[in-house]
């Protein structure tokens, strides 16, 4: 995932860059409205998947940032920070196109769980996955390989899921968690390797493979 954090405090958005790395995102950082409105009108110029926005920013403030953005018709998601708890702060905040807020000081675990919220949102469910001889139908829950249909814990699916969606590349045990469970469940990263155990027998007749890359993660990956 890519998020633009814009915050003009360099400390608090090192922090913040900091968090978000270490939950696998790539992150953006500017320190004022008026570069991140420049960086929002050229397309292509970032990548961001969610914006996480400042509303005391000098000059330009957070409100006429995402004000613009909306007005240029994008539907990129925002969260906004704020020191602000008054209602009427939040409701305009909402009003000029926010999708979400959070008042400073905040628990970097809500921020992290509200940004995944926002960016699942945001991204429109895919139906199926596949690779080589192995199929997931996502919305009945089913896995295949070939003709044959292979059964799967609740866990076993989310994790054979989130390797699906990022095949042939590498995934580490903490991303992993925190994709099938964003909202800190009792999962450990001994029990990812349980997982992947059960999986690797469970789906050994389709073509991929599960492999290890020691010091990072996993990888799915076809087969010959």
């Amino acid at each position: 995932m890519h998020v633009l954090v814009v915050e003009d405090d360099a400390v608090l958005a090192d922090g913040l860059s900091r968090v978000l790395g270490s939950h696998g995102m790539t992150v953006d950082v500017v320190g004022n409205g008026a570069q991140a409105d420049q960086l929002l009108q050229r397309a292509g110029a970032i990548a961001a998947e969610v914006v996480v926005l400042d509303i005391g920013l000098p000059g330009m403030d957070g409100f006429e940032v995402v004000r613009r953005l909306r007005a240029r018709g994008s539907a990129l998601p925002v969260l906004l920070l704020t020191a602000r708890d008054a209602v009427e702060d939040r409701v305009r905040g909402l009003e000029q196109g926010a999708d979400d807020y959070l008042v400073k000081p905040f628990a970097t675990a809500e921020l992290v769980a509200r940004v995944k919220a926002l960016a699942r949102r945001h991204t429109a469910p895919q139906t199926a996955l596949a690779l080589g001889l192995l199929s997931l139908d996502v919305a009945a829950k089913r896995a295949r390989v070939g003709d044959k249909a292979v059964e799967l814990s609740v866990r076993e699916w989310a994790v054979l899921e989130y390797l699906l969606q990022h095949a042939s590349r590498v995934v580490s045990k903490q991303q992993i968690i925190d994709a099938i469970l964003p909202w800190g469940d009792d999962i450990t990263p001994n029990a990812v390797e349980v997982y992947i155990s059960r999986l690797r027998l469970k789906i050994a007749d389709g073509g991929v493979a599960i492999r290890t890359i020691r010091g990072f993660g996993y990888m799915l990956e076809p087969v010959a």
